[in-house]
Order: C-alpha cells, then sequence, then structure tokens
C-alpha cells in the first residue's frame, strides 16, 4: 500500500498579514512569498521546502487557544525557537515535551492560533 501525505495545504487566518510574516520568518525561518493571484493575497510560508504547504492570509483566527495545532519544524534549536517566538510576540503554552521523533512546546502566535514548534530528532 503506498500512502500519501495527509496534509495537503494549510491555512492560518491572521488578522494583520505583515505582522504575521514578521513572526512566521523570525520563529521559523521561512523564506515567504506573497502570492497576489488568489482571491485575496497570501504570504507562502517556506517557499521551495517541498513538503506540504502553508500559507497566511488575512481572516478571522479561532478563539485564542481553540483550533487546530500546526507543528512546524523550527530550524535550530528548541530552546532558540522559544526565545524568538516569545520576543516576536508568541506566546509559548508548554514545557518541552519528548517524543521519539524529536520535541516540541506548544505555543499561540500574535493572533492566537495553536502551533507546537518541533524540533526533529
Amino acid at each position: 500500500m503506498t500512502h500519501k501525505p495527509v496534509t495537503v495545504w494549510s491555512e492560518i487566518p491572521v488578522t494583520n498579514l505583515a505582522r504575521a510574516q514578521a513572526f512566521y520568518a523570525t520563529v521559523f525561518g521561512f523564506d515567504i512569498q506573497m502570492d497576489e493571484s488568489a482571491p485575496q493575497p497570501q504570504a507562502i510560508l517556506g517557499v521551495g521546502a517541498g513538503g506540504g504547504g502553508a500559507h497566511l492570509y488575512k481572516g478571522i483566527p479561532a478563539p485564542k487557544g481553540t483550533g487546530q495545532v500546526l507543528h512546524l519544524a523550527i530550524p535550530d534549536r528548541l530552546e532558540a525557537a522559544i526565545a524568538r517566538c516569545e520576543s516576536a510576540g508568541g506566546t509559548v503554552t508548554s514545557p518541552p515535551i519528548e517524543i521519539p521523533p524529536g520535541r516540541f512546546v506548544y505555543a499561540h502566535d500574535p493572533d492566537g492560533n495553536n502551533l507546537g514548534l518541533f524540533e526533529p530528532k
């Protein structure tokens, strides 16, 4: 049996597109490209990184602490990503959690979207 990717695309609603772009570029090191060809402008995360995609768009986030959790890989150590998250306006909401493939913390972006900052082994 051949398995296909589970996640094809993720959409992250934000109230301030410029602020969100700065947050995701700072915390995750994403190359971000604006796409004006869609019905509304969107900021595509991780351009050229392969795998499932994600974009930011101007929308209404779920109330803080509700909604799905989007786990995103960080480019370095978890402690460094925690510091970047907090200095960029996010909130870390858990201690580091160890799992077989790595470790992560739960966090919120500046709009309250649920995130996992994931450091693979």
